[in-house]
């Protein structure tokens, strides 16, 4: 039977280099501290005034890479990487002119590569630096694996990308704060480390105001991770609105925002399974929902995008302490042709 013998030779041969794979990356895989303080880099001069109308961005620009024509593999699709480097420097031209039409204060950006094989390494953060040299930027990064081996015919291979932070004004300290929870052995190993980038500003008066830019957990089963996520972050938000600062958490919340409604958005897709509204105990007193509920911010990615046919729905949006005055708030429909994700753009007055 020198056929079986061949055929165990093979199995043991698999198996032994999958569990040694998994055996290196089980070694390397980064465990970040709870609390970690990042660079302030290119910060700028001008303090954070009161009383006058500021502007800020959230947009997550999926790394350039999950534009119209694209489909995901985590969402029911089969790719996990752009088409070309071509058309990921074609998008991020254009996401950056759709932020320049904002003439934002301040931007919140998610899913920014710095080097990944799904966008060909190039690296993000230094294409945005370059064209914003009047910002300062903070980065936080929340991916960060050697080798990510799924889908199995095309991989998503290598990747480190995070959270991006620019800001006009002078800010005096940025730290990225660890969410608790992930997913089971070894699986984790191979996800990203959840995290919000909090950068903090010196004001005028005498209080602060502190940025959150966050990218909750999208995937996980029951939304039981979420929850763990959404309780550190209350805990955290609670504690600072103590002291009386402003407080602007923004980004993608990958939940169905309250005061939003999928259901005027036309679809001939059922609701994701990934997505779940809001629990309702993540209340703050004197907080609230600034959104935009007749623009959808995301849509699905089984496959490329279709005006009416895949499903859409708003999971970007800010949650604002009672000391802000907020004087608009829109979302930016760009018809998903750059990324999977829309921009939302508040403008907000910090009372004194």
């Amino acid at each position: 039977m020198k056929w079986i013998r061949i055929l165990l030779g093979v199995i043991l041969v698999v198996v032994f280099g999958f569990a040694s794979f998994v055996g290196i990356m089980t070694f390397i895989d980064e465990k970040p501290d709870e609390v970690m303080g990042i660079p302030i880099v290119n910060n700028q001069v001008r303090t954070v005034p009161l009383n006058e109308e500021l502007i800020i961005a959230t947009y997550n620009i999926g790394y350039g890479g999950l534009g119209q024509e694209q489909d995901f593999f985590a969402d029911g699709g089969t790719r996990s990487r752009a088409f070309s480097e071509e058309e990921i420097m074609s998008n991020l031209q254009s996401i950056v002119e759709v932020l320049d039409s904002t003439n934002s204060n301040f931007m919140l950006l998610q899913e920014v590569d710095k080097k990944a094989s799904r966008s060909y390494k190039i690296n993000q953060i230094e294409f945005i630096k370059n064209l914003y040299p009047n910002y300062s930027y903070s980065f936080g990064r929340n991916y960060n694996v050697k080798w990510v081996p799924v889908p199995l015919f095309n991989p998503m291979g290598s990747v480190e990308s995070g959270l991006l932070t620019l800001s006009k004004y002078n800010a005096y300290d940025a730290n990225r704060f660890q969410f608790p929870g992930g997913e089971k052995w070894p699986v984790q190993i191979f996800e990203l480390d959840r995290c919000f980038v909090e950068t903090r500003f010196n004001t005028i008066g005498d209080k602060d105001l502190i940025l959150i830019n966050l990218h909750l957990s999208a995937f996980d089963e029951g939304g039981l991770i979420r929850e763990q996520q959404l309780l550190y972050l209350k805990t955290h938000i609670e504690n600072e609105h103590k002291k009386g600062n402003y407080i602007i958490v923004g980004g993608d919340w990958n939940h169905n925002l309250p005061g939003s409604d999928p259901s005027k958005f036309t679809t001939n897709e059922e609701w994701p399974f990934w997505l779940k509204d809001l629990p309702e105990n993540f209340y703050i007193e004197g907080f609230s929902w600034i959104i935009d509920n007749s623009t959808p911010t995301v849509r699905t990615l089984e496959k490329n995008y279709v005006e009416g046919e895949n499903f859409r729905a708003v999971i970007d949006g800010f949650y604002v302490s009672d000391n802000l005055e907020i004087t608009g708030i829109s979302g930016t429909d760009t018809n998903f042709v750059y990324a999977d994700h829309n921009p939302v753009v508040m403008s907000f007055k910090l009372i004194q």
